[in-house]
């Protein structure tokens, strides 16, 4: 229960400080790291500070879960890219 609540506050002030700094350089950070076809824009504020959130406050409480969820999903990619590769190889 106190993670629950340690991660409930940590949510709260992540999200209102997102939300209050959106115009002054969140939108614009986000822009800067996201491909094309994710950029917001300035648009999508509220998913997006919600997204932040609940990917700061879970790293905040559980950063080395964070850590191994990050390592298997490069994995993940990796065999996916490999994949895609040989079979891209087979056609040919």
């Amino acid at each position: 229960m106190t993670i629950f609540l340690i991660w409930l506050i940590a949510f709260v002030l992540i999200a209102y400080f997102a939300d209050q700094r959106w115009n002054r350089g969140v939108s614009r950070g986000l822009d800067r790291l996201l491909p094309n076809v994710l950029k917001s824009n300035g648009e999508n504020r509220y998913l997006w500070v919600a997204a932040l959130a609940v990917l700061g406050a879970t790293a905040l409480v559980r950063p080395v879960e964070i850590l191994l969820v990050l390592i298997l999903l490069a994995l993940i990619g990796l065999v996916v890219m490999k994949l895609a590769d040989w079979a891209s190889s087979m056609n040919h």
